[in-house]
């Protein structure tokens, strides 16, 4: 009875070992083929190093152009913040009355600040600055009205959003004129969005790029096993054995140009740092130039592992189902 017990128990334990075995050995393959793969580079390593330059110095280029996108966009954000809405109030508009409109103004949602300059400063910044102190004082009336100096919040700071904001302002009773200079805005808009289209542009075409060299190399290892993989077909080996190395082959060149790409953009970005310390000191600005993230560094590594594999995976589709073992 006990010994009808053991053999049902093992009878039962043996599926559960045998499909860890399984996938052991399943690891353990494609772990030995992936260093295979990483020593065959390392065997041919002129052809390995002008490949892995030549698809990282592709990859830098088009991350070159995304980390000055991101720090355009981060100076535009800073320009369109600083917007300002000039409004010129009536002549007849009194001080309290001024002031009342200065309260409701600094309730607008859309408002972040606001500054009342009222006729008087008006007229004696305009002495200051214009060189006519003396004959200004012969006139009997200021000619200069109230003005009220509105800055939007970072949404409003949009073209579309100050222009309605503009709108909304100039229907205050007491408002004479609104004034916006929109043009400079939407300049600004068109420039950003032409950079963002063709670093996109670009982009693809080096990503197509990339994907042809890896191609291209791999199927030039390919044609250098032709008889190899003839014997290995000849023998019972299938079509995804015998691809898996030259897989692997395709992402360890994504990883390696990846990785060059990383450090040719971060020397760029310090090189291109010291350049503009010398323009932002004459505009007395701190502004550094933002390099990419941890979070993008990955991601470009990631894609150059992707581009590594694809240009990888359409060479060994066509080109190790079309070598077949002849009999002699």
């Amino acid at each position: 009875m006990n010994k009808q017990r053991e053999t049902t128990k093992n009878h039962s334990s043996r599926p559960h070992t045998n499909v860890a075995a399984k996938l052991l050995a399943y690891f353990i393959r494609h772990l030995q083929q992936g260093i295979g793969s990483l020593g065959d580079l390392w065997r041919t390593p002129f052809t390995s190093v002008m490949t892995i330059l030549v698809l990282g110095i592709s990859l830098t280029l088009p991350a070159t152009l995304h980390v000055f996108v991101k720090n355009a966009q981060s100076i535009s954000q800073q320009w369109e913040s600083a917007s300002e809405i000039s409004l010129f109030l009536k002549l007849s508009t009194s001080e309290k009355a001024a002031e009342n409109l200065v309260k409701r103004l600094s309730l607008y949602p859309e408002v972040a600040s606001v500054k009342y300059i009222s006729a008087k400063t008006a007229m004696e910044e305009f002495k200051t600055t214009s060189g006519f102190g003396q004959a200004l004082d012969y006139l009997s009336t200021n000619p200069l009205p109230a003005t009220v100096l509105v800055i939007p919040t970072k949404h409003s700071s949009q073209p579309q959003a100050a222009e309605e904001l503009l709108q909304k302002l100039t229907n205050e009773r007491e408002v004479e004129q609104g004034k916006l200079d929109l043009e400079w805005l939407t300049r600004l808009a068109a420039i950003t969005t032409l950079i963002e289209d063709i670093v996109v542009g670009i982009a693809l075409l080096l990503c197509a790029s990339v994907v042809l060299i890896i191609g291209n190399t791999i199927r030039l290892a390919i044609l250098n096993q032709r008889d190899a993989i003839a014997v290995m077909k000849l023998v019972g080996a299938t079509d995804s054995f015998i691809q898996r190395p030259f897989l692997y082959a395709g992402a360890w060149y994504g990883v390696l140009g990846g990785m060059v790409a990383i450090l040719c953009v971060t020397a760029l970005v310090h090189y291109f740092s010291y350049s503009l310390v010398a323009l932002t000191d004459l505009y007395q600005s701190n502004f550094s130039l933002i390099g990419l993230s941890g979070g993008e560094m990955l991601w470009l590594l990631l894609f150059a592992i992707v581009l590594g594999l694809s240009g990888s995976y359409i060479s060994v589709r066509k080109h190790i189902r079309a070598i077949e073992p002849t009999a002699e």
